[in-house]
């Protein structure tokens, strides 16, 4: 427990002080790299609803870290760049290209607010998504129509989101899952991607990957796929911001399949080069950790529910937190 400030010696003061700045400088990075625009603190209620997915989930504890989920979401728009017809829907109904951070901001609040969010936030984000793409509708360059709402593209976007997010945090997290966990996270997935309208999802690490694989004969590269993968290359970010960004989108390219690499024209990096980068990039996970272990969206949905059972106690003991 943290000791009131004026029960500190001057010097656990200023230790105290300066580790508030540090968190704040972090997370001041973080927003900027991000896009991010929500507000942790909107996590906090309702009190005690563990919303769709509860606190001792798989997704619970993978969506906490930070640079395996940045990580896993720049290989993931690698990926969704390889279906032509996912690719279109972005490409012609979103301002990816030139506000690529924007769009990864919008995206990682939905992720945030399906898993740590309140059930009735979290439903909401859900059909709001869901009215937004049944809207989205066009034709490739060659004249294929496409909708956004068709549940074979919506699992495909679902799989490559899944499959890279548990890759990055298996190779960046200091905790792993175990394989029991690691199906338990595309089992709980599930339950968010049937209700965005995908069919015939995969209840298991081994399922997913079979599936995605399933899909190669669909997929390609164009020109409008380099285009995306050279926009990633090229994220944008402040200077103070470049030097972890390009280890974090290194890395997104070793989460790729190795048949994606090969499509891409890419070759794995040598085994040193991978140690290196993920070593670099656990230690960052863990400092952002250590910086958002009490303001994090993560840190304050655990505090909604942690304050739900103080208040349980409270009312137990025939008291109130006010009295």
């Amino acid at each position: 427990m943290v000791r009131p400030s004026f029960f500190q010696s001057p010097l656990a003061q200023l230790q105290t002080q300066l580790e508030a700045q540090i968190k704040d400088q972090l997370g001041q990075r973080v927003r900027a790299m991000t896009g991010a625009t929500g507000d942790a603190r909107d996590f906090l209620q309702p009190a005690g609803d563990p919303g769709l997915l509860g606190p001792d989930s798989a997704a619970w504890q993978v969506h906490a870290h930070f640079v395996a989920m940045m990580t896993g979401g720049l290989s993931s728009l690698m990926l969704q760049a390889l279906h032509p017809r996912a690719l279109a829907a972005v490409w012609d109904h979103s301002s990816f290209r030139t506000q690529l951070q924007a769009r990864l901001g919008r995206t990682a609040l939905f992720v945030a607010t399906t898993t740590y969010g309140g059930t009735a936030a979290a439903s909401q984000a859900i059909e709001r998504v869901n009215r937004i793409h049944a809207h989205i509708r066009g034709t490739l360059p060659d004249g294929t129509p496409y909708v956004a709402n068709d549940p074979e593209l919506i699992r495909w976007v679902h799989l490559g989101e899944t499959t890279s997010f548990l890759r990055a945090y298996q190779d960046l997290s200091l905790q792993p899952l175990p394989t029991n966990r690691q199906d338990l996270y595309f089992a709980e997935m599930a339950q968010i991607g049937e209700r965005l309208g995908a069919i015939d999802l995969p209840l298991t690490h081994h399922q997913a990957l079979t599936q995605l694989q399933a899909y190669r004969p669909e997929l390609r590269v164009d020109e409008r796929t380099r285009e995306t993968i050279a926009l990633i290359e090229h994220y944008p970010c402040a200077p103070l911001d470049r030097p972890l960004v390009s280890l974090i989108v290194r890395a997104a390219f070793q989460m790729l399949p190795y048949w994606a690499l090969e499509m891409l024209g890419r070759e794995r990096s040598c085994p040193l080069e991978q140690a290196a980068v993920r070593t670099a990039l656990q230690g960052m996970g863990a400092s952002l950790a250590w910086a958002f272990a009490d303001t994090g969206v993560a840190a304050r949905a655990r505090q909604r529910m942690d304050s739900a059972i103080t208040s349980q106690a409270f009312k137990a003991a025939g008291s109130s937190p006010g009295t």
